[in-house]
C-alpha cells in the first residue's frame, strides 16, 4: 500500500513538472516566432529605408529617429537598429539546448557577443532617450533607461555566475536578461493586445502617446515578464505539486495572450509595412 501511494506520488510530481517544462517551452517557441516577425520588420522597414537613401522614412515610426545634420546621432540610432536585430535573431539560440550541448563553442561565442551587444544598445539607448527624447510623457525616459540598466545588471550577472561556473544561476540571470532585452518588443505586442481587447485607446490618448496606461506599460514590459519568471523559478524549485501545476496554468494562459499580442501587433504594425 506504501509503496503504490509513493509510486501514485512520484507519478503526479513528474507529470506536474512535465506540464511547467512544456508550458515554458510554448511560450518560449511562441517569444521567438514573434521576435522574429518583429526583427523582420526591423529589417526591412529601417534597412530597406537605409539601402533606399531615405533613411528619413525612419520618422514614420521612430519620431525624431533621422534628425537632419545630426551625424553621431543618427549614427547611433542607426547602429542601435542594427544590434537590435542581431539580437532579435540570435539571443533565442543561447536558451536552445542541442546548440548549448552539442555546439558549447559557438554558444559560448555567441554568449560573449550578446553580452557585448547588450551594453552597447544599453549605452545607445540612455544616450538617444536624455538627447532626442521619446515618445509620450516625459516618465517615459525614465522607464527606458531603467530598463537599459537592468540589462547592463543583469549581463554582468550572468557573465560573472558564468565564469564562477555556477550554470544554474548563470541560465537564470541569463533568462532575465532576455526577458529584458526583449521590452520594446513586449511593449509593443501588450499596447496591440490592450487595444485588440478594447477596440479603443483606452487609458492613454493616441495622439500626445500619454495616459497612466503607458506610464504603467512603461513599467510593466520587463516588470511583469521579470515576475513570471521570478514565479517559474520558485515554482521550478518547489517541491509543491499544486504550485508547479498552477504556474503551468498562468504560462499558458500567458501565452495565448502573447499569441494574440504577436498576431496583433503583426497585421496592425508590422506586416503593413513589409
Amino acid at each position: 500500500m506504501t509503496n503504490s501511494v509513493l509510486m501514485s506520488t512520484e507519478t503526479v510530481s513528474i507529470n506536474a513538472n512535465k506540464w511547467l517544462t512544456n508550458s515554458v517551452k510554448a511560450w518560449f517557441i511562441t517569444a521567438v516566432l514573434g521576435q522574429w516577425i518583429f526583427a523582420a520588420y526591423v529589417g526591412l522597414f529601417y534597412g530597406g529605408a537605409t539601402l533606399n537613401g531615405d533613411i528619413s522614412q525612419w520618422n514614420e515610426v521612430m519620431p525624431h529617429g533621422y534628425v537632419e545634420g545630426d551625424f553621431v546621432g543618427n549614427l547611433a540610432v542607426g547602429v542601435h537598429l542594427l544590434l537590435a536585430f542581431i539580437v532579435l535573431v540570435a539571443g533565442p539560440l543561447q536558451f536552445i539546448g542541442q546548440i548549448r550541448n552539442n555546439a558549447p563553442a559557438f554558444h559560448r561565442l555567441l554568449g560573449r557577443i550578446y553580452i557585448f551587444t547588450a551594453f552597447i544598445l544599453s549605452i545607445g539607448g540612455l544616450y538617444m532617450v536624455w538627447t532626442r527624447g521619446t515618445v509620450g510623457a516625459e516618465i517615459g525616459k525614465y522607464s527606458i533607461s531603467i530598463n537599459a540598466i537592468l540589462i547592463m545588471i543583469f549581463a554582468s550577472l550572468a557573465v560573472y555566475n558564468a565564469i564562477k561556473r555556477n550554470i544554474k544561476v548563470h541560465r537564470r540571470w541569463a533568462i532575465r536578461l532576455f526577458l529584458v532585452m526583449g521590452g520594446v518588443w513586449f511593449f509593443r505586442i501588450s499596447l496591440m493586445l490592450w487595444l485588440m481587447i478594447h477596440q479603443a485607446p483606452v487609458g492613454f490618448d493616441p495622439k500626445t502617446f500619454t495616459g497612466p496606461f503607458l506610464t504603467f506599460l512603461g513599467f510593466a514590459q520587463y516588470g511583469v515578464p521579470l515576475a513570471f519568471a521570478q514565479l517559474y523559478f520558485y515554482a521550478q524549485d518547489s517541491k509543491s505539486t499544486s504550485l508547479k501545476m498552477i504556474t503551468a496554468i498562468v504560462v499558458l494562459l500567458l501565452t495565448l495572450a502573447t499569441i494574440g499580442g504577436i498576431l496583433s501587433a503583426t497585421m496592425g504594425m508590422w506586416l503593413p509595412r513589409f
